[in-house]
């Protein structure tokens, strides 16, 4: 029996709500888009919108365990598989406007051939679609030890999400630059705890 007056904590609670915030920026863009406020080119500013936003959500994603070793507290972890899918949800919507809105489905190749930012871009998205179809409980229990050599791919399409916005960035890369800092924190963090080794993909785990 519990103790009296202890508190189990509210993850059902906390991962409606951290639900709901995750939507926010998808809900802006249908109020702008609603409200003709997406400015003169809607399927620039949509494509980049969703972009960004899937960049913001890996970089918390990839927060987590930094701050389950700040904090000492296992509960962190709870969230981390939500918000590497909606960071999937929102890279998948990213390129699919980026191919409704801005190269088109038929130029892709051509395109994809002369576009350095596009084939980093690419790449990134294809390094995530392991780690959101093995991101169930039932692939972690399939995989075993393999599971965690498998996603740490996520460092390694976070550094080509970070280049693919780099390189397409016109004038100002003052924040591009800003994310990049964060994101060279993020993973000197993991290296600092782990090793080097934890962050090279599909390395064997020892025994």
């Amino acid at each position: 029996m519990a103790a009296k007056g202890s508190r189990r904590f509210p993850y059902t609670t906390v991962k409606g709500f951290l639900l709901l915030i995750c939507l926010i920026p998808l809900f802006l863009i249908g109020w702008d888009l609603r409200n003709g406020s997406l400015g003169p080119d809607p399927g620039q500013t949509i494509t980049e919108t969703l972009g960004i936003t899937a960049f913001q959500l890996l970089l918390i994603t990839l927060a987590i365990s930094p701050l389950r070793k700040l904090t000492g507290w296992a509960g962190w972890l709870r969230f981390r598989r939500m918000l590497g899918l909606f960071v999937f949800f929102y890279a998948s919507l990213h390129l699919l406007a980026f191919l409704q809105f801005i190269l088109g489905w038929f130029d892709l190749w051509d395109t994809f051939t002369k576009r350095p930012y596009i084939i980093a871009g690419a790449l990134a998205f294809v390094l995530m679609i392991p780690l959101a179809f093995t991101s169930t409980k039932g692939m972690m229990k399939k995989l075993g030890r393999r599971w965690k050599p498998v996603h740490r791919l996520i460092y390694s399409s976070a550094v080509l999400v970070w280049i693919h916005f780099l390189w397409q960035a016109r004038s100002d890369i003052t924040e591009m630059v800003l994310y990049g800092v964060v994101l060279a924190i993020l993973l000197a963090a993991r290296v600092y705890w782990s090793g080097l080794s934890a962050l090279v993909p599909l390395k064997k785990v020892g025994n």
